[in-house]
């Protein structure tokens, strides 16, 4: 069943529309290329077929290692050509392998063969395994009698089932099962075999899943801890029997690691650098005023200069 669903063209998808466009040039796929990319750590692709697409589609496909291009339900007359483009995109210089060919048609639906499939890998400077393809209308040849009804694929195309998966990023591996549903075990077992995944790739994305769940732990601690005066319990550093069954004994240290590392870091911050920019303490004599301490000086030499008056002139009398 894995190999039938590879030959009759099943493929991971990027689930958004990228629009239609009647030309596309190769500056303009190239930035397709890149965003495509980028949107892709974000977002699962989805497992389906690319079918008898219209003139305009654009599909951005992940196509792991040598794998063949899947099977588009279009007879082309010519072999496919190739061919490489240097491009600058914002001042960076990147390569793009094009693969460009002609004279497609539909078998038993079009009286031509004008359709025309480009396909775009970013072999310097991108993703290697992110295929953008775009369908035109390109010059109308003659059909070839013998190929006027032979078939592209076997119809109808087959059913599965298959969860979303994450092809690039830290969560490169994961699958995306919808609301309500979960791993089984029954079918194709999850991913099909030979399509750019294995074992050890699942594990690494099992164990950046959890790190990224201890860091979002943690930076909701910090959080917690910067809009409270209070602070925040102690959390216990024994392991539990959970954490040690999802969490790998790697990303649990590296983790606190650094959690350690943020707190020690607070401590000699707040230690070296406190007071580096307070304000200059005031003068000790600031408690006091100076035309009150003045005019009391003044009082007390006049009540010594008439204390020795008075003493004097007791004394002469």
């Amino acid at each position: 069943m894995q190999a039938q669903a590879q030959a009759d063209g099943l493929c991971l998808r990027f689930p958004e529309s990228i629009g239609m466009h009647r030309e596309l040039t190769i500056d303009a796929a190239a930035v397709l290329l890149l965003r495509g990319t980028s949107h892709a750590m974000g977002v699962p692709f989805s497992w389906g077929y690319v079918d008898k697409p219209q003139e305009g589609q654009t599909l951005l496909l992940f196509i792991p290692g040598q794998s063949p291009f899947p099977n588009d339900g279009i007879r082309y007359q010519e072999p496919e050509t190739k061919y490489t483009v240097s491009v600058t995109i914002q001042g960076t210089p990147r390569e793009i392998e094009v693969h460009e060919v002609k004279f497609g048609f539909v078998p038993g639906m079009d009286a031509g063969a004008f359709r025309q499939r480009k396909r775009y890998r970013m072999t310097k400077g991108g993703h290697p395994q992110m295929i953008l393809v775009h369908y035109s209308r390109g010059p109308v040849a003659q059909i070839v009698p013998a190929l006027m009804n032979q078939p592209v694929r076997t119809y109808p195309l087959r059913v599965f089932n298959e969860p979303a998966v994450y092809v690039v990023g830290d969560k490169a591996g994961q699958k995306v099962y919808p609301p309500g549903a979960g791993p089984q075990t029954g079918g194709m077992g999850g991913m099909p075999m030979g399509m750019g995944f294995n074992p050890q790739q699942a594990m690494v994305a099992r164990q950046n899943s959890d790190m990224a769940l201890l860091e979002r732990r943690r930076e909701q601690e910090q959080r917690a801890r910067a809009g409270s005066n209070a602070r925040p319990a102690r959390v216990e550093e024994e392991d539990s029997g959970d954490e040690n069954d999802t969490i790998s004994t790697r990303a649990l240290s590296l983790t606190r690691y650094r959690r350690n590392h943020d707190i020690m870091a607070e401590v000699f911050t707040h230690a070296a650098y406190n007071l580096k920019n307070a304000p200059p303490p005031p003068s000790p004599y600031s408690i006091f005023n100076k035309a009150e301490l003045e005019a009391q000086t003044v009082r007390i030499l006049n009540e010594s200069i008439v204390s020795r008056y008075m003493t004097s002139r007791f004394r002469k009398n």
